[in-house]
């Protein structure tokens, strides 16, 4: 063997190498990605996400529904709800114990999959910790809409 052939078996001998540990990195990438929705987002899809989504919103009033044999304290809790923007409405469906901060109104993001209804089944709840915290994703998504509005403090309003 010449030492042509041996540099060029090498140099195969590395591409391929790196190209097993690219598709590696992939697939385990591809399992764990949570892609962000806002109902308005999820209405515009022919079909629902398969995988794994993020979904942001506000709670709507008057749709959290605890199980009949559970209450909030409840560690494995059932409880249904609804996300709403401005435009649009996703139910959910979650087991578990919810964030202290979890209420009507408030801003959440759940992270789950659809099941055959189309309900989101949540696996995470995350609620935002004070008045003037919104998860990135959200403010884009209300900022996109229209319907953002800024604040220089707790409870100011630009104008």
């Amino acid at each position: 063997m010449t030492k042509k052939q041996r540099r060029l078996l090498f140099a195969s001998a590395i591409v391929g190498v790196a190209a097993v540990a690219a598709a590696l990195v992939l697939t385990a990438l591809k399992s764990s990605v949570a892609y962000f929705y806002t109902p308005s987002d999820l209405q515009e899809l022919a079909q629902l996400p398969t995988g794994m989504v993020r979904l942001g919103g506000l709670v709507e009033t008057g749709s959290v529904k605890f199980a009949a044999d559970a209450d909030a304290s409840s560690k494995d809790a059932l409880v249904d709800f609804v996300i709403k923007d401005t435009a649009a409405k996703t139910p959910v469906t979650y087991r578990g114990v919810l964030p202290d901060l979890f209420r009507e109104g408030q801003g959440v993001v759940v992270e789950g999959r659809f099941d055959a209804s189309g309900a989101l089944v949540a696996s995470q709840v995350l609620a935002k910790h004070d008045e003037n915290y919104m998860p990135k994703e959200v403010a884009d998504a209300l900022k996109k809409q229209g319907v953002w509005q800024e604040t220089t403090g707790p409870g100011a309003k630009e104008p």
